[in-house]
């Protein structure tokens, strides 16, 4: 069985949603928790002995949020394909530091998340605990912190009302946006050095199927409004609840109209250059049904150049960031035809060559699979 690393999910999650496990048939068992009577991570999974009342489809997103803190892959604690043995230190001492963790912002931070795995990692397997020098007095510097500050400290920005305005006009106004009711985009996707066709095929107010044509086979990952899933070569992986939020929002056609909608509480900040381009930062916290985002607009033609979203898991937050550039006039919106999706392990570019909207869109794309699809050849 091939070995199915972190890195793999770049090629095979083209709308901002990760689905793999190195573990064979792990991310199709986690898939499975979305039930009525959903299952904690000890119920659905062998060996689970610290986080054991997390649901189970947070288990997946919590060890990929370990994985890029530290700059690992699944074998540096786990036995490949045996995942429940403890035959590693790594994974003694992981439990270990995952107790550390919340046990400080338990103590100390009322139960949030303050304190994480990246804290002190960094993106190193080993925490270095002695300053490094550096003849760069600004190398190194940590991250700026992900959390907001209480307050508008700003006053003299605009107001996320203006801003928000200014986005929609700036694609064409809400009547001309929802004249679009369908939209299909033919162009490549380019992931670890490699091209390969793509399709994306969108149907209003929230529907959306790509579809990468790789070496190895056909992947597909769909967000039919209510339900998301993956496919792969060999493989099917239900989306799980942090997972459709995040599709949700890739699939809004009507996206610029629908933010004041979507977010009830919006931040503004200074932003920091996107493409060369001065913008304007508007943040908003997590809502039911949507994930914690930042908006990066530009300064002088009110566009959407950077998305950010923030999936919340059982130790930490895993971002997802969306560059938007080549924004050109089609059927009287504006849309990009480029487009960079960047995670910590990695980032893959697509490039709309064709766009046809409002024609025919075949209704089985959006029709979950079957479990177990046959292989593509």
């Amino acid at each position: 069985m091939r070995k199915f690393a972190w890195r793999d999910c770049l090629v095979v999650a083209v709308v901002g949603v990760t689905a793999c496990a190195a573990a064979a048939g792990l991310a199709q068992e986690a898939g499975k928790s979305g039930e009525s009577n959903p299952k904690t991570a000890a119920q659905q999974f062998k060996n689970i002995q610290i986080l054991k009342d997390i649901p189970a489809e947070q288990l997946i997103p919590t060890m990929q949020f370990i994985s890029a803190s530290l700059g690992v892959e699944c074998e540096f604690c786990h036995v490949e394909h045996q995942m429940d043995k403890d035959d590693k230190k790594e994974k003694k001492v992981a439990r270990s530091m995952i107790e550390m963790q919340l046990a400080i912002d338990r103590d100390h931070f009322k139960g949030d998340l303050e304190v994480t795995c990246y804290t002190c990692h960094r993106g190193a397997a080993h925490p270095v605990g002695t300053p490094l020098l550096s003849a760069d007095a600004n190398a190194k510097r940590p991250a700026p912190h992900t959390h907001e500050p209480a307050g508008d400290t700003h006053a003299s920005l605009p107001t996320a009302e203006q801003l928000l305005d200014k986005y929609l006009a700036a694609v064409g106004g809400a009547d001309a946006l929802r004249k679009i009711k369908t939209r299909v985009q033919k162009g490549t996707i380019e992931a670890m050095g490699t091209q390969s066709p793509i399709e994306i095929y969108s149907e209003a107010p929230d529907k959306r199927v790509s579809v990468s044509h790789l070496n190895g086979g056909s992947s597909v990952t769909a967000f039919n409004g209510q339900a998301g899933w993956l496919t792969f070569p060999g493989g099917v992986h239900r989306m799980t609840t942090a997972e459709r939020e995040s599709a949700r929002i890739d699939a809004d056609l009507y996206f610029a109209a629908d933010a004041r909608e979507l977010y009830k509480e919006f931040r503004v900040r200074p932003g920091e250059e996107v493409d060369g381009k001065a913008t304007y930062l508007v943040g908003a916290t997590a809502n039911p049904g949507h994930p914690a985002i930042r908006m990066y607009f530009d300064q002088e033609s009110g566009l959407l150049l950077r998305l950010i979203r923030y999936t919340e898991t059982a130790l930490g937050r895993n971002p997802a960031q969306v560059d938007y550039a080549d924004y050109r006039v089609t059927d009287g919106v504006k849309i990009p035809y480029r487009w960079t999706l960047a995670r910590p392990n990695g980032a893959f570019a697509i490039k709309i060559e064709q766009v046809q909207q409002n024609g025919p869109v075949d209704q089985k794309l959006f029709e979950p699979p079957a479990e177990n699809p046959p292989p593509s050849h």
